[in-house]
């Protein structure tokens, strides 16, 4: 069940197929599934075909996945051209139906499973894999000039799953997957800049960009729309620097909807960013950076809680008599050596008025 795939996946499979000492089955299945564009070709160059009632095959129409040419004529005709040629090899080389598979490629012909049967595409119909595995019963099936007859009664079917290292790259082969690591990945270099020294931040925002390059190394990524991205990021963080109002943040929201958008340049559907994830993306992103920015703007008119501005006025306690020519007070948690015009007794409560270095002026607080 595949709405396809890339060429260059699908002739590395189908060579292998080709190479293969044993029998080949391909078998399109449950009911409602699909073997179009890359899944015609593998299904046409199977030893055996088979398919499910009420599935379909056909489709197999190339579309480009790059980012130029794509709306060249010349060029979509040398690629029409190229794919027809090469399933027609594969359909006389199986002795399927030749003329169905070039109009699967040029008109983008698509059929039903009975309609596949009866027109020679497939070699029979399945409603599941036990019954397929009894009507390949006694099959001849020719492997390169050698007629092989299978005997597959009562054999028992061994279920071979995808291995860890399988499953993890097949999820990393998903636009959606990719697009968020990249975003992520994204937060965590953001957190370290912030926050020099927090280490773990920084090195979990690599190790995810580094995992949304690879994936997107196997996708058509448009490059306008990785820079487009970039620098709707940029602008958020710009927006955190420098107060713009909010126009920063709007520039931002547009490059990032725009890039998300243009990411991935393919009209197959299943290679596209779902906007199921730009969506809550852009605006987790928006809600972020507006939160940093509004706390920065509150901060900007609290009061000044360190330095000399911030510890002026603060009350503390005398831990020695206090002169003028010195004495030690206790103020916001640390020990301070203090000054005093006028003479102050140990314990006394005292308020900083002044501070000159890392001395404090202080005085004697009235009581009330």
């Amino acid at each position: 069940d595949t709405p396809g795939g890339l060429d260059k996946s699908m002739r590395e499979i189908i060579k292998r197929m080709f190479s293969s000492r044993v029998p080949i089955i391909v078998f399109v299945a449950p009911q409602g599934s699909r073997a179009a564009s890359a899944g015609t070709f593998i299904t046409l160059a199977s030893h055996i075909a088979a398919m499910s009632p009420s599935t379909s095959i056909g489709a197999a129409t190339p579309v480009s996945l790059g980012m130029s040419g794509a709306e060249d004529p010349a060029l979509k005709r040398k690629v029409t051209n190229d794919a027809a040629s090469y399933i027609e090899g594969i359909a006389k080389k199986r002795g399927r139906n030749v003329k169905w598979a070039r109009d699967a490629v040029i008109q983008g012909s698509s059929i039903t499973a009975e309609k596949a049967l009866n027109r020679g595409v497939i070699d029979l119909i399945a409603n599941d894999v036990n019954e397929l595995i009894e009507k390949i019963d006694g099959y001849e099936v020719d492997m390169d000039g050698k007629i092989v007859t299978l005997h597959t009664s009562g054999v028992p079917v061994k279920e071979i799953k995808m291995g860890f290292r399988t499953k993890f790259l097949s999820i990393l082969s998903d636009p959606n997957i990719a697009y968020i690591l990249l975003i992520l990945g994204f937060y965590g270099l953001f957190f370290e800049f912030s926050n020099p020294g927090s280490i773990l931040p920084g090195i979990a925002g690599v190790i995810l960009i580094v995992l949304a390059f690879y994936s997107l190394h196997t996708l058509p990524v448009n490059y306008a729309g990785m820079l487009l991205i970039l620098f709707g990021l940029i602008l958020f963080i710009a927006e955190v620097k420098v107060t713009s109002h909010g126009a920063l943040t709007l520039g931002g929201i547009i490059s990032l909807v725009l890039g998300s958008i243009l990411l991935i340049r393919s009209p197959a559907p299943y290679l596209k960013i779902s906007w199921y994830v730009i969506g809550p993306t852009v605006a987790i992103t928006t809600l972020f950076f507006t939160f940093i920015v509004t706390m920065g703007l509150k901060a900007q008119f609290l009061k000044t809680t360190t330095g000399q501005e911030g510890i002026i006025g603060m009350v503390g306690e005398a831990k020695t008599d206090i002169t003028k020519d010195g004495g030690t007070v206790f103020v916001h948690g640390e020990w301070w050596n203090a000054v005093s015009t006028r003479a102050i007794k140990k314990h006394q409560k005292v308020k900083v008025v002044g501070k000159k270095g890392m001395v404090l002026n202080v005085e004697r607080l009235k009581e009330e």
